[in-house]
């Protein structure tokens, strides 16, 4: 990305890629028009395996966050459970119609597709549908923001969260002047942002407040890309993020630091102001202490003289 050169090319289809997943920055899984899903390795752009997926196209794939499974949807109206280990098939699910879009919830306790305007939510242990939200427009794209609030975005300028198990909308507000054509969201320091992309150009960042998810979030930026938008891609700079913690760290660390010798210096000057206080005592010696002191010491004398 620094160096703006291009590093590889996804070569093994033969058809238009219409869906593209990275697993961490190892692996990339690639699905097109030929029914094929593709694992990459993204060191040195090599296909390590190729899956005739489905008969039909590819029009969605997700992968599971342990990197174990895989889901994908086609045109051929089924939805299909991956093992990424053995690089096979592990179940295969006869849907009524074509879904579009497939997401893992954060955890992987549950998956959603969407068909259309409708989002059936999945358990992973039963495969069984545990609710379905309806929108009034065909869906366009959706993030989890948690494992069960939902952001769903339609063809129109207004997003939606859902909560999963009661399928009820928590709140709905207008991102943009036109259609939103992707969504994504993440958590950063205990925030939760929304990335949200439209074909009025503009993308924008909001952040959102789960201890009030019922309030609209609040805009943090936006920029106008001059363009015609279709998809959003949201990518970290990890060694930013590893700078600035161990940044953090040393600061931190200098901190503790200044603290421990401010508290050395503290008592070194307590002791010695109490010293110095101990030694004007003594020097403060009355004459008639010092008479006293100098017949002892003459008594004294005497004494070992007659010895």
């Amino acid at each position: 990305m620094k160096k703006k050169i291009e590093h590889g090319a996804l070569l093994q289809h033969n058809g238009t890629v219409t869906c593209l997943e990275f697993y961490s920055t190892a692996h990339l899984l690639s699905g097109a028009e030929d029914g094929l899903i593709c694992i990459w390795n993204t060191k040195r752009w090599e296909c390590l395996k190729s899956i005739k997926a489905h008969k039909g196209h590819v029009t969605s794939l997700s992968i599971h966050p342990s990197g174990k499974l895989a889901l994908s949807v086609g045109t051929d109206k089924t939805l299909r459970t991956w093992n990424l280990v053995e690089g096979r098939s592990a179940f295969i699910k006869n849907l009524k119609q074509n879904a579009h879009i497939i997401k893992w919830s954060p955890s992987g306790e549950k998956y959603v597709t969407v068909i259309t305007n409708k989002v059936d939510v999945y358990k992973l242990d039963t495969a069984l549908i545990t609710g379905t939200i309806t929108t009034e427009k065909r869906i366009s794209s959706l993030t989890f923001i948690t494992d069960s609030i939902l952001a769903i975005a339609g063809d129109d300028e207004v997003i939606r969260l859902y909560n999963c198990d009661s399928q009820k909308c928590l709140c709905e507000f207008k991102a943009h002047e036109n259609r939103i054509k992707d969504i994504y969201s993440f958590e950063r320091e205990g925030q939760h942002v929304i990335v949200t992309a439209s074909s009025d150009g503009y993308i924008k960042m909001w952040n959102l407040d789960l201890n009030k998810n019922k309030d609209v979030p609040s805009l943090l930026c936006e920029v106008n890309t001059k363009a015609r938008l279709t998809c959003l891609a949201v990518w970290f700079d990890q060694t930013s993020e590893i700078k600035e913690n161990s940044d953090k760290a040393a600061t931190s660390s200098q901190a503790n630091e200044d603290e421990k010798s401010s508290i050395v210096r503290k008592k070194k000057v307590c002791w010695t102001d109490k010293n110095d206080k101990t030694a004007k005592r003594d020097r403060k010696i009355t004459p008639e202490k010092q008479k006293l002191e100098t017949l002892l010491q003459k008594k004294k004398k005497k004494l070992k003289s007659s010895e």
